[in-house]
């Protein structure tokens, strides 16, 4: 499954590019994500912990930056990993390309997602819903964090104000569940207004 997003950045696409550099940072602008350990060579182990409709899962697996292309601005991310309670496996294939955008930074985002098991059984619908709140998470932390660190805040100090950025599952799916009902409200019933006169 193909997901396409992107968001905005107000800061210079240098400075974002910079920070896309340090991967611990990025990691920690993800809700519910977390980096366990770094394998050297742009290899880390870590964990997501995702809210599925009424299932909550886990997984428990790798990241690995397969691409980083500095004069491109493009960095790829190929992950996998496994639900602990064995309930199913994702991988995902990530490319995010930074381009200028007035003062600010454009970032388009590419996912390859493939699902198997507890996760799978949910439309492209709801996990294109959930992929958006995520994004829009991240891109506010992103931008919150770079901030932070522009006024000369530690990593410790900002992790410590944010409360380490884990996900609310709930927080997190009934956000996804109003957008479903927004586009199901746009698509049967916005056809049948009057036209104005």
């Amino acid at each position: 499954m193909i997901i396409t997003s992107g968001f905005e950045v107000a800061e210079p696409v240098e400075k974002v590019w910079q920070f896309f550099g340090d991967i611990p940072q990025v990691a920690s602008c993800l809700p519910g994500a977390e980096l366990t350990k770094d394998l050297g060579d742009d290899k880390y182990e870590g964990r997501v912990a995702i809210r599925m409709g009424p299932v909550r899962l886990q997984f428990n697996g790798t990241a690995d930056i397969t691409e980083r292309d500095e004069a491109a601005k493009k960095l790829v991310v190929h992950a996998a990993g496994a639900d602990v309670k064995g309930r199913g496996q994702a991988a995902m294939v990530v490319s995010a390309i930074l381009t200028p955008r007035g003062r600010g930074t454009k970032v388009d985002v590419t996912q390859d997602l493939q699902l198997a098991g507890a996760a799978a059984q949910y439309g492209r619908g709801m996990i294109s819903d959930v992929s958006a709140v995520l994004m829009r998470d991240f891109s506010a932390n992103m931008q919150d964090r770079i901030e932070r660190l522009e006024r000369g805040e530690s990593a410790e100090q900002i992790a410590a104000a944010s409360g380490a950025g884990s996900a609310s599952g709930l927080s997190l799916a009934f956000r996804a569940a109003r957008m479903a009902l927004t586009r199901v409200f746009r698509r049967f019933f916005l056809p049948y207004q009057p036209a104005a006169s």
